[in-house]
């Protein structure tokens, strides 16, 4: 049903990047198995810019792009890892290698699952850019007190899951 907004988005990214609009990273999904995670392109490359970790305000951050990212058109393309089976609609969120593949003990039962769409830390967080603007050094407080929150609150996922709740994610995602 969302087809249309995926092709309209990707046509007006293609145009404001200059390239492909369709942006596809390498992410941790299940197991730890690495996989290409699908999304719209909301960033340019800026000279001199070479960090994971964006912030509001970032100057690689397109016009149309801080639109999609506030309305969340840039995730649609994620219906299809769910469709390939690389993700699920709620879960724990994919993170780029260096994270999740590095979780140690008790923690790895994260990648028990297939990362979702949503989920109770992408919901929490999900004005982490705002949150990271304002922080001295955002990769640090990244890695040292946003990641940390997130495995916490996903193996509280994993552990308490119900259908009830994974409806309730999906509904406060879409409802914002």
């Amino acid at each position: 049903m969302t087809w249309w907004l995926m092709l309209l988005a990707w046509v007006v990214a293609s145009l404001e990047t200059k390239s492909n609009g369709l942006f596809m990273q390498e992410r941790i999904g299940k197991e730890g198995k690495p996989f290409l995670v699908f999304k719209i392109k909301t960033m340019k490359p800026v000279e001199g810019v070479d960090t994971t970790v964006t912030t509001s305000g970032d100057s690689r951050i397109t016009k149309s792009g801080v639109f999609f990212r506030k309305t969340k058109i840039d995730e649609l393309p994620q219906f299809f890892n769910v469709l390939l089976g690389t993700m699920s609609f709620v879960g724990p969120r994919p993170d780029v290698p260096g994270f999740a593949d590095k979780l140690e003990g008790e923690d790895r039962i994260i990648l028990s699952l297939r990362p979702g769409i949503t989920g109770p830390a992408s919901l929490k967080y999900k004005d982490e850019e705002e949150l990271l603007a304002k922080q001295k050094d955002p990769e640090r407080y990244n890695r040292d007190v946003i990641w940390s929150d997130k495995v916490q609150i996903n193996k509280a996922y994993i552990k308490e899951w119900s259908l009830k709740k994974d409806i309730e994610y999906i509904m406060r995602t879409v409802l914002g």
